[in-house]
């Protein structure tokens, strides 16, 4: 099986072709490439497929073999991988992606843009290319951020949940929830680095209040806007840590960033644009007023391409 090694700023995954390959049991498959010691090495595996509703439909798989809805980072280097190998149902068509198809509101339009499948819906991706045709930059259209604790899910019996207590591990910590196709917790901290993140983390995931699990992400905010938030053009910066469902600590996580970026706002802690500071690089993100919508943006890397012996009947 031929697959390719990306990355997108520090979080990795195996991707791979399934225009040419088949994958019968891509969560088994999960598990044993993305073994650090005995496999590949990564945060999982994402199969790049076709799709009857966008130009390519992609799953994702964590590192224990569970597949999730969506997955930020992963999607820009699915977006890159696309465009620069051009196996996209429009493939020989992309000189004809149009400035225009998308536009964050406010911005410039992207000169290309491509549309993924996901579990989370159809989403929309603009892309940066330099001279040489390569995908610089991704930014993703990553939806609405959903606040209801029965589809985040979360069991709590409010509208939202914003600074809701949960005791953890004896400590008792505030946490806002979101979901951008996935559960997110996040909890809002003086200084990230003196969390103990290999102990809360998997006691938060696992946590009787999560019937799926969740992400777990802790927040430091860095700079804010103003006391009111009300300049919506004024960047403002957290740094985060980030205990993926699944996967464990990883150095960072696209839909989690954009949970993060909304949590801020519902706590009046930043505005709505932000840069997210993660182990392995920085994100841009907007929750826009006009769309409802949350933008990332951020960088896709493609580091090398390989042959996996399939055993086992994987």
């Amino acid at each position: 099986m031929k697959f390719t090694k990306m990355h997108g700023i520090g979080n990795d995954y195996i991707y791979v072709n399934c225009f040419k390959e088949k994958v019968k049991n891509p969560g088994k498959l999960a598990r044993i490439i993305s073994d650090r010691h005995t496999g590949i090495g990564g945060d999982g595996l994402i199969l790049i497929s076709p799709s009857k509703k966008a130009d390519v439909r992609m799953r994702m798989f964590n590192a224990d073999g569970s597949e999730a809805q969506m997955c930020g980072n992963g999607i820009r280097c699915v977006a890159k991988y696309v465009y620069e190998h051009k196996i996209a149902k429009s493939s020989g068509g992309f000189d004809k992606l149009t400035a225009g198809r998308f536009v964050i509101p406010g911005q410039p339009p992207f000169p290309a843009s491509l549309k993924i499948e996901t579990g989370r819906g159809v989403l929309t991706i603009g892309l940066s290319i330099n001279k040489k045709g390569e995908v610089q930059k991704a930014c993703v259209n990553m939806g609405e951020p959903i606040l209801s604790p029965k589809a985040i899910p979360v069991g709590i019996q409010k509208s939202i949940v914003v600074n809701e207590p949960i005791t953890v591990l004896g400590q008792r910590l505030l946490m806002t929830c979101v979901s951008m196709g996935n559960p997110h917790a996040v909890f809002f901290c003086k200084d990230v680095k003196k969390i103990e993140l290999e102990r809360l983390g998997p006691a938060i995931e696992n946590h009787k209040m999560f019937p799926q699990r969740t992400n777990v992400h802790f927040v430091q905010v860095d700079s804010r806007t103003n006391v009111h938030f009300v300049q919506v053009n004024k960047k403002s910066e957290f740094t985060m840590r980030t205990w993926e469902r699944g996967s464990g600590i990883t150095l960072a996580c696209g839909t989690g960033a954009c949970a993060c970026c909304v949590a801020a706002v519902l706590t009046k802690r930043c505005g709505r644009k932000s840069t997210a500071h993660l182990p392995g690089g920085d994100l841009e993100l907007f929750w826009s007023e006009e769309t409802n919508c949350v933008y990332m943006t951020g960088p896709a890397v493609e580091v090398f391409e390989g042959v996996f012996s399939l055993k086992n009947g994987i």
